[in-house]
């Protein structure tokens, strides 16, 4: 595949497939949007950094929206024991 830099960066693409249509695949039994999105953007870093260079800013990348998920999960837990609660 040549590297087509908007719509088929090499750096998006590894092993014959497309980062975008992985993350579709993976993505497409979620139900929260926001959750969805943020996974999304953790598949995309991981994928990408041993292909485009900034090995350790894209990793960093990941982690920073894979701990913004987390947080959203531990508020919606919270929400739901105080909601029990009441």
């Amino acid at each position: 595949m040549s590297d087509d830099i908007i719509n088929h960066p090499s750096h998006y693409t590894a092993g014959g497939i497309e980062c975008i249509d992985a993350i579709e695949a993976a993505l497409c039994k979620y139900t929260d949007p926001v959750d969805a999105w943020l996974t999304g953007q953790v598949v995309k870093y991981l994928w990408r950094a041993p292909l485009k260079g900034a090995y350790r800013v894209d990793v960093g990348k990941a982690k920073f929206y894979l701990d913004r998920l987390a947080a959203r999960l531990d508020e919606k837990e919270k929400e739901e024991r105080d909601n029990e609660k009441s």
